[in-house]
């Protein structure tokens, strides 16, 4: 028989994990990695100091450009056709690594939702499965951020940059909002997978089981 167990750990413990997942895909998506210097466009008359300066931004596979008449339109997009035209050999690596890392999170979110109703895998606590889940994909979205700096000597970031832009110095550029929030997503995800452990104690404590032995099929515990 199925019971529905709800209680404020685990049910903080899903939600946490459905928006780390959601955070790091659209941080890996996002171009907004990397803020290249500003610069004119001439495009653009007037003496308002956003009239013709913009900034260019740059992420792992894709990018924003300012185009189209007097400099009014901003274009997104991948800038690599195929995975080989990544600016950089860390780069690829880095997609990989937290491509990884997002898919692991991305299915300990999908578990999670039901964990509301199955509390193990083949007598295996479903949260201590998903917990160390969590940890080894926060490992891979660790590695991943650690080799993104790396490829800022690339051509491809110095024509965002300025030529001074080195591995691990990015000269001229400021580091986008998609960088902070993939960073922040990694520590949650560790969070994460402390809570995990939490969320167990709470839907095998002596309170549900004794709900249970009542022949409740929804248990709510907040």
């Amino acid at each position: 028989m199925c019971h529905v167990i709800v209680t404020c750990r685990s049910l903080l413990w899903t939600l946490l994990s459905i928006i780390v997942a959601f955070a790091e895909l659209v941080a890996f998506m996002s171009p907004d990695w990397l803020l290249g210097f500003p610069r004119s466009d001439p495009s653009v008359n007037g003496d308002g100091v956003d009239s013709g300066q913009y900034r260019p931004s740059l992420g792992l596979y894709s990018r924003c450009l300012r185009i189209g008449s007097q400099g009014m339109g901003v274009i997104c997009g991948p800038y690599a056709a195929t995975f080989g035209e990544v600016a950089s050999g860390f780069w690829q690596a880095a997609m990989l690594f937290l491509s990884a890392g997002t898919l692991v999170l991305g299915c300990v979110a999908c578990i999670s939702i039901f964990s509301l109703c199955f509390q193990s895998i083949l007598k295996k606590s479903i949260f201590n499965i998903c917990g160390l889940l969590q940890a080894i994909g926060g490992l891979l979205l660790m590695v991943g951020l650690m080799l993104y700096p790396a490829g800022w000597g690339s051509d491809k970031v110095k024509s965002y940059c300025g030529a001074e832009a080195l591995p691990y110095r990015p000269s001229a550029c400021s580091l986008g909002w998609a960088f902070y929030a993939a960073i922040g997503g990694t520590l949650a995800t560790f969070l994460c997978a402390v809570l995990s452990a939490q969320a167990e104690i709470a839907t095998s404590s002596d309170k549900v089981q004794e709900e249970i032995e009542e022949g409740k099929s929804l248990i709510c515990l907040l």
